[in-house]
């Protein structure tokens, strides 16, 4: 392998330690080397005095990561019954909380597509730069799972219902509305990427922000909020949906029928997550409930079948099961919260983030 394929590129400009994702045919997912060769370079960097500030960005003209390698999750399932996903996700987690209490600034260029496992290492840096042409996401109910990476403590935050909207339909946003829900910090036009990286070789990133920042193009979300508020506050998944079919708005039915194209336990497990994760406290102990649900979606049916259906085979006709939002019982739901099989992941909160002893 020559520097130029190595998934993650790693050089120091000035005062800037750059990370690069690079794998740009598979729009920079990640894979569980990537996830252990960035925080071995992080932890070189806090250590490192020349390095002022962390750039992440990504290879290719796409987008920065479009999430986990979930072929790989597929495979595993159905050769190792998930193992190998189970130990990605522990260092993904970690990595994940590392990022987020980072001692130096950390700032992540969110251009293109952000989605699932790009949300975890770009939304919860120092500075969350999106450009025109961000398109951020948490789709996972339509693939069976559920919204990770600290995913569920983002989105929980996030004004009034939409976060229980992007979580439970999977819809992406662009700049604005990223933004507006607390995802991303400022907007720089993506021409301006190049020259702001420039900048940061010789000047702290709160020095030259204010040269880039522009106006980022209006969201939608804001228009939608009654009826996104209305519906999305409702207790149960079902309640959602009939409130959404109820609400005569086109834009809501669209809502509902995402709702209801995507795996019904995996919207009702995220529901759960999203009302628990406020009560759990900092981000730590939400990675820590996620790695509990992430674990038993790995036995669960839905996960590889989705998959399968979007990812593996592409009839995009998933068979959930169960098939429908009745069929899923408070006990199903349950389950996905239990202590994994395996050991728990628990993180200490800390500057650099560890697994406690045991």
């Amino acid at each position: 392998m020559t520097a130029s394929d190595d998934p993650v590129l790693t050089e120091v400009t000035g005062r800037t330690g750059r990370l690069t994702l690079n794998r740009p045919r598979a729009l920079n997912a990640l894979t569980h080397p990537m996830v252990r060769r960035i925080a071995e370079t992080l932890d070189a960097w806090e250590h490192d005095p020349a390095v002022r500030t962390v750039v992440l960005t990504g290879a290719g003209a796409r987008g920065l990561c479009a999430g986990g390698d979930i072929r790989a999750v597929h495979d595993d399932i159905r050769a190792g019954g998930g193992a190998a996903s189970a130990a990605f996700w522990r260092d993904e987690y970690r990595l994940n909380a590392r990022i987020a209490r980072y001692p130096k600034p950390y700032v992540a260029f969110m251009d293109g597509i952000v989605m699932g496992g790009g949300v975890g290492v770009s939304a919860h840096g120092t500075v969350r730069i999106v450009t025109e042409r961000t398109r951020l996401a948490m789709p996972e109910t339509g693939i069976g799972f559920v919204p990770d990476v600290g995913g569920t403590h983002l989105l929980a935050l996030a004004p009034g219902e939409l976060g229980t909207y992007l979580a439970l339909t999977g819809q992406p946003v662009g700049a604005g509305d990223a933004l507006r829900c607390g995802l991303a910090d400022h907007f720089v036009p993506a021409g301006r990427l190049p020259d702001l990286l420039t900048a940061l070789a010789g000047r702290d990133v709160h020095d030259v922000l204010a040269d880039f920042v522009g106006e980022a193009p209006p969201g939608r979300l804001d228009a939608h909020r009654a009826w996104i508020d209305h519906a999305f506050a409702a207790d149960t998944v079902e309640e959602i949906v009939d409130r959404l079919l109820g609400s005569g708005r086109p834009a809501a039915q669209e809502a509902a029928a995402a709702l209801l194209a995507a795996s019904p336990t995996s919207l009702k497990v995220t529901l759960a997550a999203l009302r628990g994760a406020p009560g759990l406290g900092p981000l730590e102990a939400v990675l820590e409930q996620e790695y509990r649900v992430s674990c038993a979606a790995l036995s669960a049916p839905d996960l590889a079948e989705g998959i399968r259906a979007q990812v593996i085979d592409k009839d995009r006709t998933p068979r959930w099961s169960p098939a429908s939002l009745a069929e899923v019982t408070d006990d199903d739901v349950a389950r996905f919260f239990a202590p994994p099989a395996g050991r728990p992941l628990r993180l200490a909160t800390g500057a650099a983030p560890q697994e406690v002893p045991w």
